[in-house]
């Protein structure tokens, strides 16, 4: 058997090394130059005008949900299929979450499925609304935004998964991140992401109000203001420390310049796993995307029908890892998680219920080989019969 291969994993070279090594030579080791020249480079691209860099993405969603005013009395709608951090960002603030349904094909949030959600809001004005374009597919963004404006709500893009995607809205591509139909894009920069950092996160926005509220809030809520003494300092509101390091945006800048190549390798390896596993279908098949959607898939998700397979996922998944093949399931829905069923019960959400019954993630990083797909799909084939 070859080395063991996870599901995720970060590619560091000898220049990202080398990088990392530079910065620690430097003469700030945080809150730096570096820090500023990923942020510009960031921006450029992806095409928005404002970049934010911040210690984890989990911060850039809850610099997003301070800097638009949300709080108190004041409700989120997010998808049930996502990570925790997509509906916690809003109870940081003391807003309530509402979940939204999903596409049980794609895992994606949908007009439909948004609207159902909004239908059911009484009495509590809706502050943002949480797209995640889970796996690196990308939401219907221009119908999405249509329904949050008319809803008084912004649009915040929980894009983690999604650097290097692009959609096709309306005749015009736009990289995720662009600020063309949302007032933030989140990302996060965790090893298993297609660009990484340790750990780390960015905001993106074309809102250069918006943009000075996600820094100021960054760093204490903490001013300075010229004219005074060198070292005085005023806090005229309550911010966090969720700044990021210099050595961490070195890293990151390396990385940037390889996203291209990052990316073209990731749609190889998905294109390569759709060939092989077209004649398992419809029992073993991707997880679906949506036309306008150009995904870099961060995640490589098969919806399997184990109830006619005969096997459970637990039975799947172990004899996969008997192999050396890791596997991992995205999502369990949020919406059964204990804190939420305690706030507000159990919804009924069947799309997010029907898309967990089924899914499970495959290895897919840039640094595996053909053959490592050919062996991951092989081995799957052998234990379904």
């Amino acid at each position: 058997m070859s080395g063991f291969l996870p599901y995720g994993r970060q590619t560091i070279e000898d220049d990202d090394i080398a990088a990392v090594a530079e910065a620690l030579r430097g003469d700030f080791l945080t809150t730096g130059p570096t820090v500023e020249a990923f942020e510009t480079a960031f921006a450029q691209k992806v095409g928005a005008q404002h970049a934010i860099a911040v210690s984890n993405g989990t911060a850039t969603l809850h610099l997003a949900m301070m800097a638009l005013g949300v709080g108190e009395g004041d409700v989120c709608v997010a998808p049930s299929v996502t990570f925790l951090a997509t509906a916690n960002c809003a109870r940081y603030v003391g807003a309530e979450v509402v979940f939204a349904d999903v596409d049980p094909d794609s895992g994606l949030m949908t007009p439909d499925t948004l609207g159902r959600a909004l239908s059911g809001i009484r009495g509590k004005p809706v502050k943002a609304i949480l797209p995640v374009h889970l796996r690196g597919d990308i939401c219907d963004l221009p119908a999405l935004k249509a329904m949050a404006s008319a809803s008084g709500a912004a649009l915040v893009e929980d894009a983690p998964h999604a650097l290097g995607s692009v959609g096709t809205f309306n005749g015009v591509t736009h990289p995720v991140g662009d600020g063309a139909y949302s007032s933030f894009a989140s990302f996060s920069f965790h090893p298993v992401k297609t660009l990484a950092t340790g750990e780390g996160g960015m905001l993106t926005t074309n809102d250069g109000e918006l943009a000075a509220k996600a820094r100021l809030l960054r760093s204490h809520g903490m001013v300075r203001q010229p004219g005074r003494d060198p070292w005085w300092y005023e806090m005229p509101e309550l911010g966090f420390n969720y700044r990021i390091p210099d050595v961490l945006c070195a890293l990151g800048l390396s990385q940037l310049a390889k996203l291209d190549r990052f990316v073209a390798r990731r749609r190889a390896l998905t294109a390569l796993y759709a060939k092989l596993l077209a004649e398992r279908a419809p029992r073993v098949r991707l997880a679906s995307s949506p036309a306008h959607s150009d995904p870099a898939l961060h995640l490589l998700t098969v919806l399997i029908d184990f109830e006619a397979e005969g096997l459970s996922r637990r039975t799947v998944v172990d004899s996969l890892k008997s192999q050396g093949i890791g596997t991992q399931v995205h999502y369990i829905p949020v919406h059964r998680q204990p804190y939420y069923v305690n706030r507000q019960g159990l919804a009924d959400l069947p799309g997010a219920d029907t898309w967990y019954a089924r899914c499970l993630t495959l290895p897919l990083y840039p640094a595996m080989t053909d053959g490592d797909v050919e062996r991951v799909v092989g081995a799957l084939a052998a234990i379904l019969g």
